[in-house]
C-alpha cells in the first residue's frame, strides 16, 4: 500500500490543522507503509525533515480549487504510484482512478453560497462535493452535524460516510516557557489585556459583528481593551477594515497575519478572554448573530474571575474528550479497509 495525501494545504487554519496533526500522529504510529505526501515545494524540505523515512514529499504547484489541480493531481498520483489517496479536503479530481478517501469538514459553500466571490465558485463547489461523496471509496467528516449536511446536499450511502472527531494539538496543553511568553509579549507588544480571535478570515466567521461587539464592549467601560485578529489574507476583506474605522478603532484592534502554533500557544495563555463567533462550522458549536449578545458574553469574562475560573476548568475537562490518536488511528483503519477492499 503506498498512500498519497494532499498537504497543499498545510498552512491554513483549520484544514491546515487537521492535515498538520494527522501527518504528524500517522508519522508516530506508522513506520512501515509507504506515504507520498503532496506539498507546495516550499514546504518540502520542512516535511521531509519532521516526517519519517516512509514518507516523501513530492512538490505540487497547482493551486487549490483550480482547473490544473484537475489534471496534475491524478497524474502525481499515476507517477508515484499511489494505490490508495486520502483528500482532506473535498476535491476529488475525477481521473484519480485508485481508491481513495476524502474528509468533507462541512458544507458552509453549499449553504452560504453568499459568501463566495462568483457563481463559477459556487457550481466548483457544488460539483466538487458531490463528485467527491459519490466517487470516494469512504467519505470522511468531523460531526454527526457535518454529516446530516453532507447528505442533505448529496445522494450517497450514509453507511460510507465515517464521523471522526477533531481534537486540540496536544502541544497547546503545555505551559509555555516564562521567556517565551515575555518573548511573545514584547515582539507583539500585548501590555494591554485583550480579547482574541484566531481563524480563518472569512465572511462566515462573523467577524464584522465581533468588531462591533468589540466597540460595545468598550463603551461598557473596558476602553483599555485591545482586539487581536489572527488570521490570514486579511487584505481580501476590506470590509473588515472599514469595520474598524467607522468604529474608529484602528488605535485599538490589530491584524497579525497567520502565526506559527508555538506562538499561537502563547497568544491563548496571555489572552483575556477568547470569542468564537463564527456563524457555522463543521465541528463546533457557532455563537449568536447579535453583536450585544456576543459583547455581553465578552464583558461577563473579563469581570467575573470565579466564571473565567470555572470555564477555564469545563474547557480544559471538554478538550480532554477528544484525542487525534485516537483519531488518527480510526482514520488509519480506514486506510487498511480501503486498501483491502473491504470498504
Amino acid at each position: 500500500m503506498r498512500i498519497g495525501i494532499d498537504a497543499r494545504k498545510l498552512h491554513d487554519f483549520g484544514i491546515g490543522t487537521y492535515i498538520r496533526n494527522l501527518l504528524r500522529h500517522l508519522a508516530r504510529m506508522d513506520d512501515r507503509t509507504e506515504f507520498v505526501v503532496f506539498c507546495r515545494p516550499e514546504d518540502r524540505e520542512g516535511l521531509g525533515a519532521t516526517l519519517g523515512e516512509n514518507f516523501r514529499a513530492v512538490a505540487e504547484t497547482a493551486g487549490n480549487y483550480s482547473v490544473a489541480e484537475q489534471l496534475t493531481i491524478p497524474l502525481a498520483l499515476k507517477r508515484e504510484g499511489v494505490t490508495l489517496f486520502h483528500a482532506p479536503h473535498y476535491v476529488l479530481p475525477p481521473l484519480v482512478r485508485c481508491r481513495s478517501v476524502v474528509t468533507i469538514h462541512d458544507c458552509i459553500h453549499l449553504m452560504f453560497p453568499q459568501y463566495l466571490p462568483n457563481r463559477f465558485a459556487f457550481g466548483y463547489a457544488r460539483t466538487s462535493i458531490g463528485l467527491a461523496a459519490r466517487r470516494a471509496t469512504r467519505v470522511l467528516t468531523v460531526s454527526e452535524s457535518s454529516k446530516r449536511d453532507i447528505l442533505r446536499f448529496v445522494d450517497t450511502e450514509p453507511e460510507k460516510i465515517a464521523v471522526i472527531y477533531n481534537a486540540y494539538d496536544e502541544r497547546f496543553a503545555i505551559d509555555p516557557a516564562e521567556e517565551d511568553v515575555v518573548r511573545v509579549r514584547e515582539r507583539y507588544q500585548l501590555q494591554d489585556e485583550f480579547v482574541l480571535y484566531a481563524g480563518n478570515v472569512k465572511p462566515h466567521k462573523n467577524l464584522e459583528r465581533l468588531i462591533e461587539a468589540f466597540q460595545i464592549v468598550r463603551k461598557r467601560g473596558l476602553d483599555h481593551l485591545k482586539l487581536v485578529m489572527i488570521g490570514d489574507e486579511i487584505s481580501k476583506y476590506t470590509a473588515l477594515r472599514r469595520a474598524v474605522h467607522r468604529h474608529q478603532l484602528h488605535k485599538y484592534v490589530r491584524f497579525l497575519g497567520y502565526l506559527p502554533e508555538e506562538t499561537l500557544a502563547v497568544m491563548y495563555r496571555l489572552a483575556g478572554v477568547f470569542v468564537f463567533p463564527s456563524l457555522y462550522e463543521g465541528f463546533g458549536l457557532p455563537g449568536p448573530y447579535d453583536p450585544r449578545a456576543i459583547a455581553d458574553g465578552i464583558y461577563r469574562v473579563l469581570t467575573d474571575a470565579d466564571l473565567r475560573k470555572d470555564l477555564r476548568r469545563k474547557g480544559v475537562a471538554r478538550a480532554g474528550q477528544f484525542s487525534w490518536e485516537q483519531s488518527v488511528r480510526r482514520v488509519r483503519r480506514i486506510y487498511n479497509e480501503v486498501s483491502n477492499g473491504a470498504a
